[in-house]
């Protein structure tokens, strides 16, 4: 209950504070590319149910058709402006929306495609059982997956055998550890990490 009051209360903070900025990277998101500001994506969230997740739109419309993954620098789906954007990782910056109207938490396991969930363990599974977050432990440990999935010929596979496996143990050391602590120490390394 006291998580979910802070969340409140920081997520309406920041959409507050952060307003003018929205409202720059919204103009710098139309003039460079065709499409909406906003990019909507369904995700898996708490008790398995889907979401529809709040992004600044970073790559062309439509590109979502053409794969789920993004890979590094050279996925040619991704706009001028969104570039910037992921690097910095203000693309999610909307998703303090998410966390007004409960769907997520500040601090929680990030909230996957229902594509990759259907391939979660039983064990894995139980990161389903928190309410999913802007930000984690893989979400810091994983700052640059694009790049690492760059590396690789397969980043499908290598996002299906190697980086998801790590991100889900990640989730469930968070789910071990959760506290109001916790969750300060996360966001202090997430800001940490950004800048």
């Amino acid at each position: 209950m006291i998580k979910r009051l802070l969340d409140i209360i920081a997520a309406l903070s920041g959409l507050i504070i952060l307003s003018p900025f929205f409202i720059l990277l919204a103009l710098a998101i139309v003039i460079d590319s065709r499409g909406g500001v906003f990019y909507r994506q369904i995700r898996v969230g708490q008790n398995n149910k889907d979401f529809g997740l709040f992004k600044f739109r970073s790559m062309q419309s439509g590109a979502d058709k053409k794969g789920l993954l993004t890979v590094g620098g050279r996925d040619s789906r991704i706009t001028r402006v969104g570039y910037f954007i992921r690097k910095y990782k203000l693309d999610e910056l909307p998703q303090l929306l998410n966390v007004v109207l409960g769907d997520m938490s500040l601090v929680g396991p990030r909230p996957e495609v229902r594509k990759y969930v259907e391939l979660y363990n039983a064990e894995q599974k139980r990161v389903l059982d928190a309410k999913p977050g802007i930000t984690d432990y893989a979400s810091i440990e994983y700052f640059n997956e694009n790049e690492l999935l760059a590396q690789s010929s397969k980043p499908e596979e290598t996002y299906i055998n190697e980086v998801m496996p790590a991100k889900l143990k990640l989730n469930l050391k968070y789910i071990g550890e959760q506290s109001l602590l916790t969750d300060v120490k996360i966001i202090y390394r997430t800001i940490r990490k950004i800048f």
